[in-house]
């Protein structure tokens, strides 16, 4: 499948109040994410799921939103002001070939990849920096668009997290999603 980034101006549909009724944000996170945790939200974009996280943290708990796109980052930060979520979002932009968050190794309880996997042109290098977040309990939410990303493609991520030491712990139904929960395999990487 040919990488491309969803352009910024998609960001704002993305937030959309209809998209709520089949991917809750909290009803998604909630089961996931506990008070006083560190997250990453990769490919946050505007922060759809990145401000109810914030909120599911609370203030002893960090959210670093990771993105690509420095007009999707901008306009997060705006949201996290307005919505008094500013101290507890840090916001990081990246480069295509690495997330950057070398400083969080090991420390990641809970990470986000939310319709953004498929983006990435080395879906290996991903999938071995995230398996170095986590912590040896930490946990990543891999979900994929359906109708976007075929179950073969799915595969071909699933293998990529194999190679970098993660192992499928549960497959979550999310409306209009391929799903998996992905936590470090016995013994860590």
């Amino acid at each position: 499948m040919p990488h491309s980034v969803c352009p910024w101006w998609i960001g704002y549909a993305l937030l959309s109040p209809f998209r709520r009724w089949g991917q809750d944000p909290r009803r998604i996170l909630e089961p996931l994410v506990r008070p006083g945790m560190t997250v990453v939200d990769v490919g946050c974009a505007m922060g759809f799921f990145t401000l109810p996280m914030a909120r599911l943290v609370g203030p002893t708990g960090r959210v670093v939103a990771v993105d690509l796109q420095a007009r999707m980052l901008r306009t997060l930060e705006r949201r996290a002001r307005r919505a008094d979520l500013s101290t507890i979002i840090e916001t990081r932009g990246c480069a295509a070939d690495s997330l950057g968050l070398t400083d969080l190794a090991g420390r990641v309880d809970f990470a986000l990849l939310f319709a953004v996997a498929h983006e990435v042109p080395d879906v290996q290098c991903l999938m071995a920096e995230l398996a170095a977040l986590l912590s040896p309990t930490g946990r990543a939410l891999l979900a994929e668009p359906s109708g976007h990303v075929t179950a073969e493609e799915l595969d071909a991520e699933l293998a990529a997290a194999e190679a970098a030491g993660l192992t499928v712990e549960t497959r979550p139904t999310i409306a209009r999603s391929r799903a998996v929960l992905l936590a470090l395999a016995r013994g860590g990487c």
